[in-house]
């Protein structure tokens, strides 16, 4: 007997289908011209971990006549069967909707993990997912497509994925094999793993302290699990290790300090590929940074370095009224400011973006808290539903700017 399709999964699909639907329509017209990992997926088919043209004249590593791509090599690995069918080049050009796809399996997954959360109305859960969508970086990330930009969409994927399974069976070893290879896609999210082998653990299951008066339960070192989801992590950080030893001989260079820069973004990496030199500049570019006021229409300029999160996602406070009290909660604060860390510490700052794109890394972290706060209340005001619209409003200046940045 089929199963049934029930009346919020028909919802969830339809919100997917037309959230890609709506980053296709937004995007297809403009081409990033940097399809790198279709070309390594193809690479990886012929047994090579290099290209054998040059893609573009930066953002590549050349040795000798091989040219590496320095970005981290999941994505070509997922995209594989799709090159083996269609090819590389026919992959690249339809780069706008393949990107559009991914974008919306995203949308797709955050609609199943509010599920999850408990709330109750599907509206609410229509306006956090629309919030997901259409008030973070994922719109601007998926218009702007690119081997810089379909990483982090997938990626995004796959912490959803590990949210989703700690918010329902909790298998350790498929946390840690999503965990993993969220890692070897965007390699901040290295620093959510700790956090993932805290809440496969029951333990943080108990939302409130014990009442008063009664014992607290003997705490219990779940080592088998947390055995299990390192044999799921093993075979990721294996391949990084083994991947950067085979390019350039030693298992430590990603290859990241190494990549060709225009001169003035090589004078900047020379501070630090990591410093607290950095740290005012993606500060400014996630917090502070404003567009520029012109005089014809739309009237704001965004300058392509930022864009505060207080206009892009203003709703995403709603996470500041999740339930504290709850172990899960602290250690969901936790993986989306660590994971946030490095970035604010890395020389590169996102460019071009619209926003600060390299937040999206922390967006499913906050997504939670947003929807265990909304589950707390019961319902959400019409307060958050405005500062929803104000942010989809924001970042539709995304798709009329996607194109005009040079």
């Amino acid at each position: 007997m089929r199963p049934k399709l029930t009346r919020s999964a028909f919802v969830g699909i339809a919100i997917a289908v037309i959230a890609a639907v709506v980053y296709w329509l937004s995007g297809r017209d403009f081409d990033a011209g940097r399809g790198d990992f279709f070309y390594l997926a193809d690479a990886f088919l012929h047994g090579r971990t290099w290209l054998e043209f040059r893609p573009g004249p930066y953002d590549v590593i050349q040795v000798g006549l091989r040219f590496y791509v320095p970005f981290a090599p999941f994505p070509a690995i997922a995209l594989i069967p799709l090159v083996a069918i269609t090819g590389a080049v026919t992959a690249d050009h339809l780069e706008s909707g393949i990107d559009a796809v991914l974008a919306g399996i995203a949308v797709w997954l955050c609609w199943v993990l509010l599920g999850r959360l408990g709330i109750a109305r599907l509206r609410d859960r229509f306006w956090l997912v629309v919030l997901f969508a259409f008030s973070t970086p994922l719109w601007w990330v998926t218009l702007r497509g690119g081997v810089w930009h379909t990483g982090q969409i997938l990626a995004t994927i796959l912490t959803l994925g590990c949210l989703i399974e700690l918010w329902g069976r909790r298998r350790p070893l498929l946390v840690g094999v999503l965990g993993g290879a969220a890692f070897l896609t965007r390699p901040p999210l290295a620093f959510a793993l700790p956090f993932y082998l805290l809440l496969v653990d029951p333990w943080p299951a108990e939302e409130r302290p014990p009442e008063r008066g009664v014992q607290a339960p003997i705490r219990r070192w779940p080592l088998r699990r947390w055995a299990l989801f390192a044999v799921g992590v093993l075979p990721s950080i294996a391949f990084f290790l083994w991947y950067n030893a085979v390019r350039f001989g030693s298992p430590l260079e990603s290859g990241y300090g190494l990549a060709a820069l225009p001169p003035w973004l090589d004078a900047v990496r020379r501070e630090g590929l990591f410093s607290l030199a950095h740290l005012p500049m993606n500060f400014d570019y996630l917090f502070l940074h404003l567009p520029t006021i012109i005089p014809d229409p739309p009237f704001l300029k965004p300058d392509g370095l930022g864009l505060s999160v207080f206009l892009t996602s203003p709703a995403l406070a709603v996470a500041a009224f999740a339930d504290w009290r709850s172990a899960r909660a602290r250690l969901l604060l936790g993986a989306a400011v660590a994971v946030l860390i490095p970035t604010l510490l890395y020389y590169g700052g996102g460019w071009l973006q619209y926003g600060y794109r390299y937040f999206l890394d922390s967006v499913p972290f906050l997504v939670v808290l947003a929807g265990r706060a909304v589950a707390r209340a019961g319902r959400l005001s019409w307060r958050w539903k405005a500062a929803i619209l104000f942010g989809v409003v924001v970042n539709a200046g995304g798709a009329y700017w996607v194109s005009r940045f040079s």
